[in-house]
């Protein structure tokens, strides 16, 4: 139950949200959607101010597993996307909502489960530091293109917001890592917490702001989200598979495609006004994909790799 905590911390937290939202709109005359940002650059931060240069050895040692993780980042989750949009016939907002989180890089909670799973934690943790500083170009031009026909897209506008979301903070807890690396390490132990509790707080303001209109789709949306969520992991996993590559890193590209940066994607939303439509779907699959990912890891952790490859 120790893995799942933390996921039924999630799903209790924004059922809460949603049946009581007047709470978590705002306090007083302060909108609590402006914590959005600042929250997630917090929790960027805590990232950068964990990475060292060590972490990109994997780059250089497996590049072909890097390249490959990327590309099925960028083109599977947001194909995916624009697919079931269609597909589902969903508003146009929302819609673009449900490709923007496919649109946005892997987050955080990829590193977790990879490790829970018995998956190349190495190269999780190098995919989810290249997609992320390759976001400000690949999101942007992603959304314009496949998320232009629901909504209009300022792409200039989406890399800036990015860049300030998530890469300055980067930037500079990298920085304190590098210059200052005794008192990075002394705030190491408590920047999980931040993460978690940060990450918590932005989907509840999310499906709070959106209740009306996720009453009006959620069933819909929801069924979206996880066609996405759970296709993600397939797709993700067999397109590793089909290039031959082992055991242990296709559960690593599987989970990385599959999982997304909801904090960034509902940041994003935010940033364009329309957090209460298009961070709905940003929100839900933050929220989904811990319980998806925590069934498949826990799937994989008693199924050890070597014991797999001694059967055959």
């Amino acid at each position: 139950m120790k893995n799942y905590t933390y996921t039924i911390s999630i799903l209790v937290a924004v059922t809460v949200a949603y049946l009581f939202p007047s709470y978590f709109i705002s306090i007083g005359d302060f909108k609590l959607n402006k914590l959005i940002l600042p929250l997630l650059q917090i929790i960027m931060f805590g990232v950068g101010a964990t990475l060292t240069l060590g972490d990109f050895i994997e780059v250089v040692k497996s590049p072909k597993k890097v390249i490959v993780g990327i590309v099925c980042q960028f083109t599977i989750m947001p194909l995916l996307a624009f697919s079931i949009a269609k597909m589902l016939n969903l508003p146009a907002e929302i819609a673009a909502g449900l490709i923007l989180i496919g649109c946005c890089p892997s987050g955080l909670a990829s590193n977790v489960m990879c490790v829970i799973a018995k998956a190349n934690v190495a190269l999780s943790v190098t995919l989810t530091t290249c997609a992320t500083l390759l976001a400000p170009i690949a999101t942007p031009l992603l959304m314009k293109w496949l998320g232009g026909s629901f909504v209009d897209i300022n792409a200039l506008d989406m890399f800036w917001s990015i860049i300030k979301t998530i890469i300055l903070p980067i930037v500079a807890g990298f920085a304190l890592n590098y210059f200052l690396p005794k008192f990075a390490k002394s705030i190491h132990g408590i920047l999980p917490i931040f993460s978690m509790v940060g990450i918590a707080m932005i989907l509840v303001i999310i499906i709070a702001s959106g209740q009306e209109a996720l009453q009006k789709v959620g069933g819909i949306l929801i069924i979206a989200v996880l066609l996405h969520n759970c296709l993600g992991y397939l797709l993700g996993y067999y397109s590793a598979r089909m290039i031959g590559m082992e055991e242990i890193d296709c559960r690593t590209i599987a989970i990385e495609v599959g999982m997304q940066n909801g904090g960034l994607g509902t940041a994003l939303a935010s940033e364009m006004g329309k957090a209460a439509t298009m961070g709905l779907a940003p929100a839900i699959f933050g929220s989904m994909m811990n319980v998806t990912a925590s069934v498949l890891a826990a799937f994989w952790k008693n199924k050890p790799v070597e014991a797999e490859a001694a059967s055959k």
